[in-house]
């Protein structure tokens, strides 16, 4: 989907260079990934003390049990 955005250009070089994708575009994509990312990652924050833990969950016999 091809879309016209007034871009900020210093802002786009920038972020071009510190990406180290070929072209802009590559840049501009990889931004909204992270974007993304970090903004879910913060909604799982949100979850923290909201949930209700187990006594009986013994996570260290998770990490022991063969696949």
């Amino acid at each position: 989907m091809a879309t016209n955005l007034a871009i900020d250009p210093e802002l786009l070089e920038r972020a071009f260079r510190l990406s180290g994708e070929p072209t802009p575009d590559a840049a501009v994509n990889l931004a909204l990934k992270e974007f993304i990312a970090r903004r879910e990652q913060a909604r799982v924050t949100d979850l923290f003390g909201q949930l209700e833990r187990d006594p009986g969950y013994d996570h260290k016999a998770e990490r022991s049990r063969k696949q």
